[in-house]
């Protein structure tokens, strides 16, 4: 059996039970390396070596967790967080079925927005979650909402925008990778409007999102009153709260300037560092608190960073036994000919890989050099190329155990202990968004 394919099995069902992910990771990892072929030494290799390859999204994430955490420290998030608790319950204060729907589809509807909005406008990726989420937990046991209902949401928000916006991580994501390897690959994309094609996969993610809503998870859910664990928020002020939108509008043109131009430096951390810096240099963090908030940013997102890390150490294996290239290789020859059959299996590969890597930025380049060229001999057009690999990179991405989407909601909605990360985070949007998006992503490749 395909060495890639077992290793990711096992890290799954480690995951699912409840195996620490990082532990869950290592394993799989060792497990598809002795199948395919690599011995101990030589899997120990692989794996470090990826692990060198991930410290530079530790650093992205330790800078935006500071980052974040500055802001947090300004009190605009405390303001936000306090007028939506106030606004919800006003509504949940009246008796009337129709105040409780106003009160729950706005937070949702606001969930939603921010969570878009930190992939783009406030570019602080899955960093606002842990600082946003724990104060609404009292009024989401309040109005009993399933908090399963808010993880699909989050990852919503942070999956579907990247694969259909070019802009922040959608920019790196659908330009910097999808259409510079497809390009590097042999497919002219000079003409390609990713919009255009990531349109239907976006629709597919939507379609899952409606049914978690209105289907799913529209039964009330019952959690005790814990205490989570929040930030303590300070007290708003006039000058903090400038100085705040200065800094965000700061990171968001460092990185819209460096995109123009073409910058090879990574716009992310530049744009984190020199809104750290308006901070500081504006005095509304002083020298002798800055330690102190940007060490509690950084320990916000250390274990999502670390098990990151280990992620690329996983990645790092699965390349190096080289099965991937095999598996993509059978399946598609298996079908050969038969271009719906091609496109679905394409896409199933795809989900199997970044199930296992856990990163949809990660998975591209490798399965793109593969791809493009049977997408070419199966007479795909360049359009539904681009579709059938952006949406192969992006499956998987939305419930795996190691992917920053899910991890993400789940360092929020843990808060008080009330939140599984597999069965809470992994299982619901791994059935919301990956289902609709292998069948939307079909219906692209087959009309585009």
């Amino acid at each position: 059996m395909n060495a890639v394919v077992v290793a990711v099995i096992v890290m799954l069902l480690l995951a699912l039970l409840r195996v620490h992910v990082v532990i869950a990771l290592f394993l799989g990892a060792l497990v598809g390396g002795l199948l395919g072929g690599l011995g101990l030494d030589g899997t120990m290799v692989a794996f470090q070596e990826g692990l060198g390859a991930g410290a530079k999204i530790a650093l992205s994430y330790a800078l935006l967790g500071a980052f974040a955490m500055a802001v947090a420290h300004s009190g605009l998030p405390a303001m936000l967080a306090n007028w939506l608790i106030s606004k919800i319950e006003g509504e949940e204060s009246s008796a009337s079925a129709r105040a409780v729907a106003v009160a729950k589809y706005g937070m949702i509807g606001g969930i939603v927005a921010m969570t878009i909005m930190s992939q783009n406008l406030i570019p602080v990726h899955i960093a606002f979650i842990p600082l946003l989420i724990p104060p609404l937990l009292s009024i989401m046991n309040k109005l009993q909402l399933d908090r399963r209902l808010i993880t699909c949401c989050l990852t919503f928000g942070l999956v579907t925008t990247y694969m259909f916006l070019p802009l922040g991580f959608g920019k790196i994501f659908l330009k910097d990778i999808l259409l510079a390897n497809i390009d590097k690959a042999g497919v002219n994309v000079d003409n390609i409007s990713v919009i255009h094609a990531m349109g239907i996969p976006a629709l597919g993610m939507l379609c899952g999102l409606l049914i978690a809503i209105f289907f799913s998870y529209r039964k009330k859910r019952v959690y005790e009153d814990a205490a989570a664990t929040a930030t303590v928020w300070p007290e708003p002020s006039r000058f903090r709260l400038v100085v705040s939108v200065v800094a965000i509008l700061s990171c968001f043109g460092i990185q819209l300037v460096m995109n123009l131009i073409g910058s090879q430096a990574d716009a992310l951390l530049v744009g984190a560092l020199v809104g750290l810096g308006v901070f500081l240099l504006s005095g509304a963090i002083k020298v002798s608190e800055a330690d102190d908030v940007f060490t509690q940013g950084m320990k916000m997102m250390a274990l999502i960073g670390f098990i990151m890390i280990t992620a690329q150490g996983f990645a790092s294996v699965m390349v190096a036994t080289k099965e991937i290239d095999p598996l993509v290789q059978a399946v598609a020859q298996m079908f050969a000919g038969n271009k719906g059959v091609a496109a679905l299996a394409m896409l199933l590969v795809g989900l199997l890989v970044t199930m296992g890597i856990g990163s949809s930025f990660s998975t591209l380049p490798i399965i793109a050099a593969i791809y493009v060229p049977l997408c070419v001999s199966l007479g795909f057009s360049p359009l539904a190329t681009v579709s059938i690999v952006g949406t192969a990179g992006a499956l998987g991405d939305a419930g795996s155990p190691a992917s920053d989407s899910t991890l993400g909601p789940t360092a929020g909605l843990n808060a008080d202990g009330q939140h599984d990360h597999v069965r809470d985070s992994v299982i619901p949007t791994f059935l919301h968004f990956n289902l609709p998006l292998l069948v939307a992503g079909w219906i692209a490749a087959m009309v585009l």
